[in-house]
């Protein structure tokens, strides 16, 4: 009897395999699964010595993954000096390789291998990474997409995945109200503001997409990966997806001195190398909830390859909960230099 499968998990010899065949680097002597979430990542190492990361990507509820905007996007930021982990193009010159799984075929990506840390407590660090992720919007602003791109609206943001969250198994009808109509407030809340900045977001830059190490001249230099969430959006969101990850992410749950601290150094290392208008920073919290509500609907759509039980009605209790008491949440500006 033939059997559905939602998502398969290829074994690190199996991928080192297919790099082997797909890509003219030679031997693979080495390939572990690093991590299974959204999508596979693996780490390889050659004969010769070298390394990369290899990424398979998961059906995603936002849609296909965007390999040529990625690639372009990190070809774009390479030749600007941006230290990013560039895409490394298949024997045939493609920039992944399709794999075909008993779910169907799915795309594999190669990137060069990072040094480094990622981006944690400590604020020099933090400073890093505000700062990179400025020269990174600056280096893109005169980037042209020709590929079909994801673009980081309200509808990509936050309606889609409301969309998504409504259908959970676990949803009540109670929450389902509640949740429609808090993401009506949020969406009405956001529309009304002027002049929201629009750069070529990471998509994804909570620290833990980049690494941190020593440079020349600097005391310590951001490198980013993992742009598969990349795409022209809201500053706003962008800044807001750090605010995001060092916020506790409990009902009661307030920034404390370590956490606000990080957020502070954060935007005056950004300002440094790029002004934030003031409109874009007084956002930031409504993003944070847009942010939470992507996450959630991220979540709901993976329920065929997590589980139900994923997101429990007790979870999405407090997620509302949460949300809710961020409608009102506001995060002190930087009154660092």
């Amino acid at each position: 009897m033939s059997l559905a499968i939602a998502q398969s998990t290829p074994t690190g010899a199996a991928i080192g395999g297919v790099v082997s065949k797909a890509y003219a680097f030679g031997e693979v002597v080495e390939c572990e699964l690093l991590r299974r979430s959204f999508n596979q990542v693996y780490g390889l190492k050659f004969a010769d010595g070298r390394r990369v990361v290899a990424r398979l990507s998961a059906e995603r509820p936002r849609g296909a993954p965007k390999v040529e905007y990625e690639a372009a996007l990190l070809g774009h930021l390479r030749a600007r000096n941006v230290p990013v982990a560039n895409c490394l193009p298949t024997r045939d010159g493609t920039v992944a390789t399709m794999v075909t799984l008993p779910e169907g075929e799915r795309p594999l990506m190669l990137f060069e291998h990072l040094d480094g840390e990622m981006t944690g407590e400590a604020l020099p660090d933090v400073e890093a990474f505000g700062r990179g992720l400025a020269r990174l919007h600056d280096a893109a602003q005169d980037f042209v997409a020709t590929e079909s791109h994801y673009t980081l609206d309200l509808n990509y943001l936050l309606e889609s995945p409301l969309r998504l969250l409504l259908t959970a198994p676990t949803m009540t009808e109670e929450l389902r109200t509640q949740f429609t109509e808090l993401g009506s407030r949020l969406h009405q809340r956001i529309s009304s503001m002027d002049g929201l900045t629009q750069v070529v977001c990471h998509g994804d830059s909570h620290g833990q997409n980049n690494f941190v190490t020593s440079g020349q001249g600097e005391d310590r230099v951001a490198s980013f990966f993992d742009f598969d969430d990349a795409g022209p959006g809201y500053l706003a969101f962008e800044l807001a997806v750090y605010a995001w990850s060092t916020h506790p992410h409990s009902v009661s749950g307030k920034l404390d001195e370590k956490a606000l601290a990080r957020w502070q150094h954060f935007i005056a290392a950004y300002r440094k190398e790029r002004p934030i208008p003031a409109a874009d920073l007084q956002a930031v919290p409504a993003f944070m909830a847009v942010r939470h509500f992507w996450l959630l609907g991220e979540y709901a759509g993976r329920i065929p390859i997590w589980g139900s039980q994923a997101m429990p009605t007790a979870y999405l209790r407090k997620q509302f909960e949460l949300l809710t008491n961020w409608e009102t949440l506001t995060i002190p500006e930087s009154n660092l230099p």
